[in-house]
């Protein structure tokens, strides 16, 4: 039987994408398997969003190109958004890629492999030059389906924690973004195919369930109307929330423009629907939030911030930054830093501007050096992480609802989950805990990390 290994680079849709080639795979009669060196097959699922994702899986390729000189008869790929972009070129500049998928062919993958170890194609480059408004939908439900083969962890044990992709594609263009270019225009799926899924992850005892979309709460628009005075996306979580066995609600990666009222009621109003909101803001300027095209100003987004702690006081609010954007200021820069001290988010990805071709902003003026964005990059990091160790020390001797997700990266005498709130917590446990909901009181925290004791202990 041969072996693939796949590795993800990016984002939980990558992620939701690499389960779906690999369970499509599986059920072609091809192993998966953690041993990069065993594989038969190495695909790299890659991004496009920043260069150093590109460069990172591009320099990934050139170490597995001198792995291949002493095993020919490995088979090589790339997938994802870089291979959508990119296309057949990443075949010239690296000779030893047998393999280019791009977003709308990964459910081909098994075949475009079969073909290879067959000789019917000696490489195989699979990518739409213009990505379609309408996907085949026969084509997608059937890579949807295929996905609740479900992944297993390495030890046999099945997640706790499951995505599920409700949409696919961008309609915002935001000015810095390549999303739309590699991933096509907006496309929803049908509420009651996304329950049914939902549904039988519950009966394999997955407990939390996160909704993916580019922009997610962009979820049916235009093709499901509002229903009293709810959106279509708030639609879709309750008809999640009513299904038994999901404990918990996430979902990612919305725009500020997605929370209307409905939405942030609902985090007052929905049991299942877990205290987080990622809000990406990119910047605290309005003169560069309207270069981005992100269509609305700082003072409305923090009136939305305010709205959701009003109606969930436990809330935590995360976020995007982009520093260093072209024509950015030094005063452009510091309403920034001031925007992440009022919020005081729970946590934010911060991220150094990087061109992306074919965007406007990759062709802006003012395009600032490197020494720039790596020192403010340093200074945002610096507050983000100072507001976040304050909040992890107001939680010290707090009692915590903990998703047990399973043992613990560094030691395996202990045990990880998630609040709900999102923030990760080390504890003394066992595996009998994984996928239970534990109460944990909090006894110290670092900037990424809460640690602490199970309030209940002999379980």
């Amino acid at each position: 039987m041969k072996k693939v290994f796949i590795k993800t680079y990016g984002c939980q849709m990558n992620e939701r994408d690499s389960e779906a080639v690999a369970a499509l795979l599986r059920s072609r009669g091809y192993d998966l398997t953690t041993a990069e060196r065993e594989a038969d097959v190495i695909l790299l699922n890659t991004c496009s969003v920043r260069d150093l994702a590109e460069q990172k899986a591009i320099g990934k390729m050139w170490t597995l190109a001198a792995l291949k000189k002493r095993k020919p008869e490995l088979v090589l790929g790339y997938l994802g958004c870089m291979a959508q972009s990119r296309g057949g070129s990443l075949a010239q500049l690296q000779p030893a890629v047998d393999l280019v998928v791009g977003t709308q062919r990964f459910h081909h993958v098994p075949d475009y492999i079969d073909a290879i170890f067959a000789g019917r194609e000696q490489a195989v480059a699979a990518y739409d030059a213009e990505l379609r408004a309408i996907v085949d939908v026969a084509e997608e439900v059937g890579s949807e389906s295929t996905i609740r083969d479900h992944v297993t962890g390495t030890n046999g044990d099945r997640p706790v924690t499951a995505f599920v992709s409700i949409m696919q594609g961008c309609d915002m263009y935001c000015s810095f973004c390549i999303v739309p270019f590699t991933r096509g225009r907006e496309r929803s799926r049908p509420i009651a195919e996304i329950v049914t899924e939902v549904e039988q992850l519950a009966a394999t005892g997955v407990k939390e369930v996160t909704l993916l979309g580019q922009i997610v709460t962009s979820y049916g628009r235009g093709m499901i109307p509002k229903q009293n005075g709810k959106s279509v996306f708030v639609q879709l979580l309750e008809a999640v929330q009513a299904v038994p066995g999901v404990e918990r609600i996430r979902f990612t990666s919305p725009h500020p423009k997605g929370f209307g009222d409905d939405l942030v009621a609902a985090y007052r109003d929905m049991p299942k629907l877990c205290e987080h909101a990622h809000l990406p803001v990119q910047s605290g300027s309005n003169r560069l939030l309207k270069e981005m095209n992100r269509g609305y100003q700082r003072e409305w987004y923090l009136k939305i911030v305010e709205k959701l702690r009003s109606a969930q006081p436990n809330i935590a609010v995360s976020t995007d930054v982009i520093v260093g954007y072209p024509g950015e200021t030094d005063a452009d820069f510091q309403e920034t830093v001031a925007l992440l001290r009022e919020v005081e988010f729970d946590q934010a990805y911060i991220f150094k501007y990087s061109p992306r071709r074919d965007t406007p902003a990759a062709e802006a003026v003012g395009q600032l050096s490197e020494d720039v964005k790596e020192e403010r990059n340093h200074v945002a990091l610096q507050v983000l992480n100072e507001g976040m160790a304050r909040k992890h020390q107001r939680l010290v001797g707090q009692t915590l609802e903990v998703l047990v997700e399973g043992v613990s990266t560094r030691s395996t005498e202990r045990m990880f989950g998630r609040t709900r709130t999102n923030k990760g917590v080390v504890f003394a446990g066992n595996g009998r805990q994984r996928g239970e909901l534990l109460p944990v009181r909090i006894e110290r925290g670092s900037i990424t990390t809460l640690y602490g004791d199970p309030a209940i202990h002999n379980l």
